[in-house]
């Protein structure tokens, strides 16, 4: 009984000290590219609104010629819904892609570990992004017009699973880094113009030909954004996506990217850094 108890003490001293850790160097890793967290956050809100308007300007373009999307709702919102879901999904790939890997000095440090140096990089985007998505939309429930969401908890999943998506991809890149960073840093680049067309942001999947959705449908983040349009909008069924394929697809790549990571931070030596 004795040991048992204090087995278990160990276990959830263990735990807290490793959530404590997490969240110091989440700190951390918010304050990296800026020394005010707030700084840093009010940054992402200004590339969001950028975003949002070169797009929102772009489709209206097309709409007044007759050649955009047709749909019966919020055209800024049904934007939104796109943008909001493409950047969490781009933003927490390429902050885990970036993370501490096996050879950075941060490993020198004992109870550092790769673990939470992916961990710390994932929340910290969640947290700036979510507080700068909330932040937007406040701001045009105030300014533009009252926000109408028909399943705002199906919308906020829609966010999360954009985010573990992107987590998972990022993983697959940090584990493939070392061993060729230069070819991994430009088919992430890749990845992430690519999906500024391939993610379906810009087009209503029900309105799609079966022909057209042929290029779309591989891409879990289409899914991601097909779904959440269809929990924001009450006159929205999605037809051409499913919640199962981007889970799986999104599952798989991250069992596939801590493999590759666990595998190059067995054979990581400090001499890589220095070779290449």
């Amino acid at each position: 009984m004795l040991y048992a108890e204090n087995n278990s003490r160990s276990l959830a001293y263990g735990a807290f000290r490793l959530l404590d850790l997490i969240f110091h160097n989440t700190v951390r890793t918010v304050r990296s590219g800026h020394r005010d967290a707030v700084f840093a956050i009010l940054t992402n809100i200004l590339q969001t609104i950028v975003m949002v308007g070169a797009f929102y300007l772009f489709m209206s373009f097309f709409r007044k010629i007759g050649a955009g999307v047709s749909i019966r709702g919020d055209f800024l919102l049904f934007v939104m819904s796109g943008i909001f879901v493409f950047m969490v999904h781009i933003k927490s790939m390429a902050a885990v892609a970036s993370a501490d890997g096996p050879t950075s000095p941060m490993m020198q440090h004992l109870p550092m570990t790769t673990t939470v140096s992916i961990m710390s990089a994932a929340l910290s985007t969640l947290y700036t992004q979510f507080i700068s998505k909330a932040a937007i939309l406040f701001g045009y429930h105030l300014l533009w017009k009252p926000l109408e969401i028909h399943q705002p908890v199906g919308a906020m999943a829609m966010i999360l699973l954009a985010w573990f998506s992107g987590c998972a991809v990022g993983t697959c890149f940090l584990a493939v880094k070392p061993w060729f960073p230069k070819a991994t840093a430009t088919v992430q680049q890749i990845y992430s113009r690519f999906n500024m067309f391939a993610s379906g942001k810009m087009f209503v999947a029900n309105l799609m030909p079966a022909t057209m959705v042929v290029f779309f449908s591989w891409n879990p983040l289409f899914h991601i954004i097909d779904q959440g349009r269809g929990y924001i909008f009450i006159n929205y069924n999605p037809l051409k996506s499913n919640l199962e394929y981007p889970i799986v697809v999104s599952v798989i790549l991250l069992v596939i990217g801590l493999i590759g990571e666990s595998q190059t931070r067995r054979h990581a030596s400090l001499s890589w850094s220095a070779g290449r």
